[in-house]
């Protein structure tokens, strides 16, 4: 299925404070999945542009960890070049290929939780339809105010690029 260019992602707020993102890779569910809970996957997509995954480990089971560093590697980005946003997330549900579900924190380099930043509770489902794997992320948040402090951040265009990055990943050749 490769060689096809994935759909734009689609974004929409319900209830004030969920942020649901969808978008069609053309890839086997399998595939996309692997993407999303392998370690050696992540490195190599997870991330805006001009950013790389220098640290991340997987421990993909119901209470299991998903740590992780994004730095910035783009000089163009002015003040965020060389910055590093450590995440943590802790895995809830996992249906695999068809679902997972996890809390986001922001976090530090020892996997503390950063406890001002408000956390993200991540549920992600992986449907075959015509054409690929439809991946739909629910982004639920305590609060208005909450989903409105990472908008603020720039967290939809971050995750924007970031699924960028993920189509042309899977539409290059795998190892």
């Amino acid at each position: 299925m490769t060689g096809t260019a994935a759909s734009p992602m689609v974004s929409r707020v319900e209830a004030g404070q969920v942020l649901v993102l969808e978008r069609v890779f053309p890839a086997p569910r399998a595939l996309v999945f692997g993407a999303f809970t392998q370690a050696e996957q992540l490195r190599r997509w997870w991330g805006p542009h001009g950013w790389e995954v220098p640290f991340c480990t997987v421990d993909l089971r119901p209470g299991g960890r998903w740590h992780y560093c994004m730095k910035c590697v783009d000089r163009t980005q002015g003040e965020f070049y060389g910055m590093e946003s450590w995440g943590l997330g802790i895995y809830g549900e996992i249906d695999a290929p068809e679902r997972l579900v996890y809390t986001d924190y922001f976090s530090d380099a020892d996997a503390n939780i950063n406890e001002n930043m408000p956390p993200t509770r991540v549920t992600l489902t992986f449907e075959e339809v015509e054409g690929g794997t439809k991946v739909t992320n629910r982004a639920s948040y305590g609060s208005e105010e909450a989903l409105k402090t990472v908008l603020e951040m720039g967290m939809l265009q971050g995750m924007t690029e970031t699924w960028e990055r993920l189509a042309e990943y899977l539409d290059s050749p795998q190892d």
